[in-house]
């Protein structure tokens, strides 16, 4: 997680680029961008965001460009769906990336740590609402709880995978030293969707966008 410049190789930059320019298109044509236009959506959408970039900012590392911290993407997937999600975690970025001065990283990081998690996290909640009953405990174990975990898994799995290709780390030290702690951080990552989901499904429904409470309460 979060990738420096020197980690990606230069022949990769022009596809990497081109494949988050070719999302970001996606997003501004099919989001629908008159919802923030209401200033309770906006206000709910930023404070969100701002959460999600305290969460990034809490991190540790063993080793440059092998970086551990929470996502929150599940949590903005399931607020917002993807579009916005994706937005926000890009909003995310860009102030992490102006931070630290990584601007070469931006792409690789989008994808890996917007794109990823948040591909999952969309996928599990389409089969969950597809195909099993429409329950609380449904929604938030599968949906919040596991699709989270899952969610950071996957990240750990791609970025491993990336970092190898790259050949700035070899296979073997990180497969041993980097990936296993993914399991400890989709734990964690679970917990906190879940908890948060939780709280704002039974006081705040209005704030996530893939609930309804007549579906999941009513007569249950």
């Amino acid at each position: 997680m979060n990738l420096i410049s020197s980690n990606i190789p230069a022949h990769w930059q022009w596809l990497l680029w081109l494949i988050g320019a070719l999302i970001g298109g996606l997003v501004a044509w099919r989001a629908r961008w008159s919802m923030m236009a209401n200033q309770r959506n906006l206000n709910v959408f930023l404070g969100a965001t701002l959460v999600v970039l305290a969460l990034w900012l809490i991190q540790t590392g063993i080793k440059p460009g092998l970086n551990f911290h929470l996502l929150g993407a599940t949590v903005l997937t399931l607020m917002f769906r993807p579009l916005f999600a994706l937005f926000g975690l890009a909003l995310v970025l860009a102030a992490i990336t102006l931070w630290h001065g990584q601007y070469a990283a931006f792409a690789p990081n989008l994808l890996i740590m917007g794109v990823v998690p948040v591909a999952v996290s969309w996928a599990i909640f389409r089969f969950v609402d597809r195909r099993l009953p429409n329950h609380l405990f449904i929604y938030v174990f599968l949906n919040a709880f596991f699709g989270a975990a899952l969610a950071i898994f996957a990240v750990g799995c791609v970025s491993t995978g990336f970092v190898a290709l790259s050949g700035v780390y070899p296979l073997h030290y990180l497969l041993d030293e980097y990936l296993p702690y993914y399991l400890l951080m989709a734990w964690s990552e679970a917990f906190l969707t879940g908890m948060l989901v939780t709280l704002m499904v039974v006081y705040k429904p209005e704030w996530v966008a893939t609930f309804d409470d007549k579906r999941y309460l009513e007569g249950k």
